[in-house]
C-alpha cells in the first residue's frame, strides 16, 4: 500500500512539474504529457494566446481522422461534447498540418505523443516538444470522457504557468496506459479526488488506461480502429528523452 502511495505521488507530481525549459534536466518520474517551454528569447506570454486569437474554425460534428504512420493506420473519432478541441483538430488537418510530423515522444504502458512543428525537419538527436502555433484552447473537461486505452487528449503547459489547464493548440496523446486494481483505483481517487463509477472502474481494470490524469488533461477523441498501432509504436526503440530512436511519422486525413 505504501508503495503504491509513493509511485502515484511521484507519477501526479511528475505531472504538475515537468513543463520546463528545455535545457533543464527531467526529472527522475518520465511520465508527462506536458508541452515544453522554449528556451527561445522570442518566447514570451504570447505564445499561449486564448483560442480567441486561433484561426477561424470549421465545425463538422462527429468527425473521424485517419492517422497514417510508419507502422500502421489509427482511426480516431474526435467528440462533440468537446466542440472546441474537435474544431481545432479538424482545422489543422484540413490544413495538412500534422503531415509528417512525428510522435516524438513514446513511453511504454503510458502514451505516444505527437504533434510539434518542430518536429518535422527534426534532426536526429534533437530534442523536441518546444513546438506550438501560438494560441491554447479551453480545458473542455467532461466526467464521461477519461483516459481509457486509446483516448485521445491534449497535452498542455503545467498548473504553475497553466491553473486554467488549458491546452496546447497542437500537440495531442493517445493513451496506451495499463490496467489497474481496484487497490489502485482507490488510491488514486482518494489523492486526486476523483470518483470512478462502476462502469469506469471496470474498464480501467480490464481494458486499461491512465486514470490519474482525469479531469486534469482534456479527452477530445477516441481510437476506433488501430489499437495495435498504438502499441506498436509505443514498444519501438527509444533515446533518452523518449524519441523514437527511427522516426515515427504521421500523414493526417479526414475520413466518412
Amino acid at each position: 500500500m505504501n508503495k503504491m502511495k509513493t509511485l502515484i505521488t511521484l507519477v501526479l507530481f511528475c505531472f504538475f512539474v515537468t513543463y520546463t525549459h528545455a535545457q533543464v534536466k527531467k526529472p527522475a518520474v518520465k511520465k508527462t504529457v506536458t508541452q515544453k517551454t522554449t528556451t527561445k528569447k522570442t518566447s514570451t506570454v504570447k505564445k499561449n494566446k486564448p483560442v480567441a486569437n486561433a484561426p477561424k474554425l470549421i465545425k463538422v460534428p462527429g468527425t473521424r481522422v485517419k492517422i497514417t504512420t510508419d507502422s500502421g493506420v489509427i482511426i480516431v473519432h474526435l467528440y462533440d461534447r468537446t466542440p472546441l478541441h474537435r474544431d481545432n483538430f479538424i482545422k489543422l488537418v484540413k490544413d495538412h498540418f500534422y503531415d509528417s510530423l512525428l510522435f516524438h515522444r513514446v513511453i511504454q504502458s503510458f502514451m505516444i505523443q505527437g504533434g510539434d512543428p518542430d518536429s518535422k525537419h527534426a534532426q536526429p538527436g534533437q530534442q523536441l516538444g518546444s513546438g506550438d502555433v501560438g494560441y491554447t484552447i479551453p480545458a473542455e473537461f467532461d466526467t464521461t470522457l477519461f483516459h481509457k486505452k486509446g483516448a485521445l487528449a491534449a497535452a498542455r503547459q503545467g498548473d504553475q504557468v497553466n491553473p486554467l489547464k488549458a491546452s496546447s493548440g497542437c500537440q495531442f496523446y493517445i493513451v496506451q496506459g495499463k490496467k489497474w486494481t481496484d487497490q489502485d483505483l482507490d488510491m488514486i481517487s482518494m489523492q486526486n479526488g476523483i470518483k470512478f463509477s462502476p462502469a469506469k472502474r471496470e474498464i480501467y481494470k480490464t481494458i486499461g488506461g491512465t486514470p490519474f490524469l482525469d479531469m486534469n488533461y482534456t479527452v477530445f477523441g477516441e481510437v476506433e480502429s488501430g489499437l495495435d498501432v498504438v502499441d506498436k509504436i509505443a514498444s519501438v526503440p527509444k533515446a533518452p528523452g523518449d524519441r523514437p530512436i527511427g522516426d515515427v511519422r504521421m500523414y493526417m486525413e479526414l475520413v466518412k
